[in-house]
């Protein structure tokens, strides 16, 4: 199950946008290559980030750091028709997020909105036999249909433009053990708005809980970075970002079999922030990004499941 809390400040993508279309961290309390019996689910999610401003570039009043806050909720359904395609179980994704974002002095700015819709048609699951591997391989996408506004169309917590997320993901799912590693990329199309092309954002996310009894629990992390420089327009009269940054995440997941519905809360905080090559002006580096952690909280259960198929009637025999 994946869905999208997204927006701040880290200035990788084109100038005024979060940095990346997915908040890191954000699938670990759900995302297996395992997929669950057929159904349709439901989940509710909520996250908080809580950051600072920091790198060569960083702005700061009297020495303090630039404080961003984000606060989200997202509602996602995840479909499970019992199809079967090359060996795999098949299933589909759609969550619909909303945020509000602040940024503190200097900058001073807050927005409040639907951040854009997440679809995933498919992704497909492998369950190696009775090994305890499963493989999933999935296309998400987050369509353009966000909050925008201003000249550019990034004054509000949406994006004027795809963005495409192909997925994989790896699980040892056995004895009570998760152990998982996900992996996706973005990649983006040009803006509708200036037609600048925002660079690719590799993100890797690492899980390993235990359950016992109806508890879950474990550590988790993450790592995200721009992998591609991004493609300017007219409309920057050839301006290019090019700040690159790389974060690395820790922290611990808990969560609860309720029985009607599970839920999961994770903390993380990022111990590393790098960021570098910003060209704002001659001989300075104007590079930032967002260093904080981030707490998240999921909700899931099963909306609908198919009937049970009816026993077979047994033949009357009489002597």
């Amino acid at each position: 199950m994946v869905a999208a809390l997204s927006n701040g400040a880290a200035h990788a993508y084109e100038f005024g946008s979060s940095g990346w279309a997915q908040k890191p961290g954000l699938t670990l309390g759900a995302a297996t290559a395992g997929a669950p019996p057929p159904g349709v689910y439901m989940f509710q999610q909520f996250g908080t980030y809580q950051a600072s401003l920091v790198g060569p570039g960083a702005p700061n009043v009297g020495g303090a750091q630039t404080k961003v806050q984000i606060a989200a909720e997202a509602t996602g359904f995840v479909f499970v028709p019992g199809w079967s395609f090359l060996g795999a179980t098949y299933n589909a994704v759609l969550v619909q997020p909303a945020l509000m974002a602040g940024i503190g002095s200097p900058i001073s700015i807050s927005s409040a909105g639907l951040h854009n819709t997440y679809i995933v048609p498919v992704e497909l699951s492998w369950k190696l036999g009775d090994s305890g591997f499963f493989f999933k391989a999935g296309l998400g996408m987050y369509a353009p249909d966000g909050s925008t506004s201003g000249a550019n169309g990034l004054g509000n917590v949406g994006n004027p433009w795809w963005t495409f997320q192909p997925e994989f993901i790896v699980s040892y799912l056995k004895d009570g053990w998760n152990l998982t590693a996900n992996l996706f990329y973005e990649t983006n199309t040009r803006s509708t708005v200036t037609n600048y092309k925002s660079g690719d954002v590799l993100h890797a996310e690492f899980t390993a809980t235990r359950t016992i009894d109806r508890w879950r629990v474990g550590p988790v992390g993450y790592y995200v970075g721009q992998v591609t420089n991004d493609q300017s327009s007219a409309f920057y009269n050839g301006a290019i970002n090019v700040n690159r940054y790389n974060l690395w995440a820790a922290g611990l997941l808990v969560g609860y079999d309720f029985g009607p519905a599970t839920l999961n809360v994770w903390a993380l905080n990022e111990f590393s922030a790098h960021a570098s090559g910003g060209t704002a002006a001659p001989g300075q580096d104007a590079a930032s990004i967002t260093r904080g952690y981030s707490v998240f909280a999921q909700v899931s259960f099963r909306l609908w499941a198919p009937d049970e198929p009816a026993p077979l009637a047994r033949p009357l025999i009489r002597k």
